[in-house]
């Protein structure tokens, strides 16, 4: 069975603006040099844009920095703005997170769009300046108002989550939608995902695939995996396992580790794929490598069962191990069998005991039973003093995230 994902919600972009790609003037370095050394703002900017691009000039970080804090010290907004970006980075100057503040907020305080934004990341972050989500979401609103993309999908980020503003998904997807129609993957991922779960707008899932979509064409890759999902249920387009598991290759290939998982899935049960086990290994393998708990259960199950690998008792407790570290409750419950019987890892019924009561104390119904029978099978073969033990284990037990 297709292991269901949840729709992704990309998180906060703090990527900084870039340097200003403007162009020097249609003028002589000379005499650009010649008015910037006479003081002229708008000369020691595009003189500071030349070192920095190394345009008739050789390239130097520290000259350029030079003349943007000329031009920064008599107001040029844009001058300001790259002596902040220079400092945030360490460009030609040591890396200084509150001068970088200090920059961004005086360009911010002219008006500057991306000086607006960088100064809301620095709130974000806390770099340079106290954190602050209000100051943040009260800088990106300025440079939201003036049509910055990133300043948007950032802001409907906060009211998504209740950061500086209040939680509102309405406003949250107002804001995705004015990135989002700007082509700003990100913004296109999230617009999808609140229309996928109906938050802030009405829930459709022809809409969610169709900005799915445009940003999985951009290359982002949790749009590619959430679009095979659609496809893979039929929701808000046909159902087409082949689809599927060309979107989830897609977004495999750049990394994405639900994706990897369920493209091993597609060549484990041959759905959209030919059936191949040891593809669908290779695929769960890369998934578990970066943590996915359910990837691992799988592919410890592959070991055990000697499907598409080598046949590895030992290979699959290990994997289930670090599946049941993240409290992965199929993975817990083979990795007590495997210590109950010794199949893998030695015989210790106090391991076994204490993965099957922790089963027991968390599940319910048929379940409950199952693990609660099996806890008590192995203590019969116990003395009092492991079954404390395995008890004491169990109480203590904390799930652990893996990267």
């Amino acid at each position: 069975m297709l292991r269901i994902g949840r729709l992704l919600m990309v998180g906060l972009m703090f990527a900084l603006s870039c340097i200003a790609q403007t162009e020097t003037p249609a003028k002589s370095l000379a005499d650009l040099r010649k008015a910037a050394d006479a003081g002229d703002a708008t000369a020691q900017f595009y003189l500071g844009v030349a070192y920095d691009q190394g345009k008739g000039l050789p390239q130097d970080f520290a000259e350029a920095a030079k003349w943007f804090r000329k031009a920064a010290d008599a107001g040029d907004a844009t001058a300001q703005f790259n002596l902040g970006l220079a400092y945030d980075i360490g460009k030609g100057v040591p890396q200084d997170y509150a001068e970088a503040a200090k920059w961004f907020r005086k360009a911010a305080d002219q008006g500057d769009a991306s000086a607006q934004f960088n100064l809301g990341v620095a709130y974000g972050k806390g770099q340079g300046v106290p954190q602050d989500y209000a100051e943040a979401a009260k800088w990106y609103r300025k440079a939201a108002d003036q049509g910055k993309a990133s300043a948007q999908f950032n802001l409907g980020l906060l009211y998504a989550n209740g950061q500086g503003v209040p939680q509102d998904y309405a406003e949250a997807a107002k804001w995705f939608r004015k990135a989002a129609d700007q082509g700003d993957a990100s913004a296109q991922v999230n617009l999808g995902v609140a229309y996928g779960k109906g938050q802030g707008v009405p829930q459709d899932y022809a809409e969610a695939a169709k900005w799915f979509r445009k940003a999985a064409d951009q290359g982002e890759a949790s749009a590619q995996f959430n679009l095979g999902l659609l496809y893979a249920n039929g929701q808000g387009v046909p159902q087409d396992y082949a689809e599927a598991a060309k979107w989830y290759r897609k977004a495999a290939d750049q990394g994405d580790a639900s994706a990897q998982a369920n493209l091993g899935v597609a060549y484990d049960i041959g759905k959209g794929v030919p059936q191949d086990y040891a593809e669908a290994a290779k695929w769960y393998r890369k998934a578990a490598d970066q943590g996915d708990a359910s990837a691992q259960a799988t592919l410890g199950v592959m070991y055990d069962q000697g499907k598409g690998l080598p046949q590895d008792y030992a290979e699959a407790a290990k994997w289930y191990r670090k599946s049941a570290d993240q409290g992965k409750a199929s993975a817990q419950f083979l990795l007590a069998i495997g210590y109950e019987k010794g199949e893998g890892v030695p015989q210790d019924y106090i391991q076994a005991h204490m993965w099957f009561n922790l089963l027991a104390s968390r599940a319910s119904g048929d379940d409950r039973k199952v693990y609660a029978d099996s806890r008590d099978s192995v203590a019969t073969k116990m003395t009092a003093a492991q079954v404390g033990e395995a008890q004491r284990l169990a109480r203590e037990w904390k799930p652990t995230t893996q990267k």
